[in-house]
């Protein structure tokens, strides 16, 4: 029977799964599984799984309502706005009308695509960047994700604000609404934050055109201390909220975007949150079609649980920046060891974001004809995954992504399986 024109144009441009599926199934483990798979490509965070689980046994207590559609958000929504008004410290307290939930941050921002911009519009993404924002705006909704480059320049710098203006006015001239512009704050894979001079910039420019502004912070709380690039200053972490937009942006264009996935290290949740606060046509559009990405009753229950032990969330989250400190260190250390080029100054997220290509050259003689696709070979002969840059948007090739937020012993397996890949041995 045949398909719908987007059905099939859809699984023919999405990658192939068959050979990542083949790997998570046969993953290392040291004692029963040596020769499987290191994987160091996925952006979640194991380090302190125990101490959430033992959370959740200790709070479980599951009320009828969890077997139910729930109670309409009301307890998580007033434990996300008071937990986020803490935290990401806003100019305007967060109420819990401001606060949209989605089961994720891939729904939360096709809601935002479909929200902002008409089939042919175009949102703004800068390279590199985080591997599915370009599939979940677009795939679903006809919206196209546009790439901004910016050569030599500092994707995260003032500087860097006019290469998306330069591509404001390019789609002018051919007749294309850009719609918005999506961040990633702080910054996947670079593992960096946005100053606050470059949000004041993006928030003139959004202001200039009329644009939205999506600030997805989903790593706000997964910020530490950079203990290795003492030389280069870490720039720390100010959420979009905590701006004053008085002069500077019409408050309706604000959007940020958070969840438990990165800074709770609870991928498996599936638990979002969309920020509007003085939007109520975005807020009242994403209610419209809220049960395309609801939630489940008892993940609820779990997130609020979490979100209202104010204790508890506050040891978490400094024990969590202490291991990503102690992890990152790790990955640093060794590439210096290694002589690994590496972006210097990151100090948020779980990865490091490295030139393997560069590296690789000096082991190998004669040119590559397609260096990526030779480094990813030689890593998957040895049996380790990473994220690759081309997936990413990089504007170089060899680049890769490492995600060090793994158990100390496995992600030394997987350091030491680089390694080798990188010098051919």
């Amino acid at each position: 029977m045949a398909l719908s024109t987007r059905a099939v144009q859809t699984y023919q441009d999405a990658p192939p799964t068959d050979q990542l599926i083949k790997i998570l199934s046969n993953l290392y483990d040291a004692e029963a599984n040596p020769d499987g798979y290191v994987s160091l490509a996925i952006a979640e965070n194991s380090l302190m799984h125990h101490v959430l689980i033992d959370h959740m046994h200790r709070n479980m207590n599951i009320p009828p309502t969890a077997l139910t559609y729930g109670d309409g958000y009301k307890r998580l929504k007033n434990a996300a706005a008071r937990f986020l008004t803490n935290y990401l410290k806003p100019v305007t307290p967060i109420d819990p009308s401001h606060v949209h939930i989605s089961n994720g941050l891939a729904p939360a921002i096709q809601n935002m695509a479909w929200a902002t911009a008409d089939p042919g519009d175009a949102l703004l993404l800068g390279r590199p960047y985080y591997v599915a924002f370009k599939a979940d705006a677009s795939r679903r909704t006809g919206v196209e994700v546009l790439p901004v480059a910016f050569g030599h320049m500092d994707p995260v710098s003032v500087e860097a604000v006019q290469k998306y203006e330069d591509e404001i006015l390019r789609a002018k001239q051919r007749g294309q609404r850009i719609a918005g512009v999506i961040l990633a704050h702080p910054h996947n894979p670079l593992g960096r934050c946005y100053p606050r001079e470059a949000l004041v910039a993006f928030m003139k420019l959004c202001q200039k055109y009329q644009i939205h502004l999506v600030s997805d912070e989903i790593y706000a709380l997964s910020v530490f201390e950079n203990r290795v690039d003492k030389d280069a200053a870490a720039v720390p972490f100010e959420s979009v909220l905590s701006i004053d937009p008085e002069g500077i942006i019409d408050r309706s264009l604000i959007h940020v975007l958070w969840g438990m996935s990165k800074d709770f290290g609870a991928n498996g949740l599936r638990m979002g949150f969309t920020v509007t606060q003085h939007n109520p046509s975005m807020r009242a559009a994403l209610m419209s079609i809220f049960e395309f990405s609801w939630t489940s009753s008892l993940s609820d229950h779990v997130t609020a649980n979490a979100l209202e032990d104010d204790e508890w969330a506050r040891r978490y989250i400094q024990d969590n920046q202490t291991k990503l400190s102690e992890h990152q260190e790790k990955v640093l250390l060794w590439a210096r060891e290694n002589e690994i080029e590496y972006s210097p100054g990151s100090n948020a997220g779980f990865f490091v974001w490295v030139n393997l290509g560069a590296a690789y050259r000096k082991y190998h003689t004669g040119e590559s004809e397609d260096l990526d696709k030779t480094v990813i070979e030689a890593l998957l002969d040895r049996r380790v995954l990473l994220a690759d840059g081309i997936a990413f948007g990089a504007e170089k090739p060899g680049w890769f992504r490492i995600v060090f937020s793994q158990e100390a012993g496995y992600l030394a397996e997987g350091l030491r399986r680089i390694a080798m890949a990188v010098k051919g041995q």
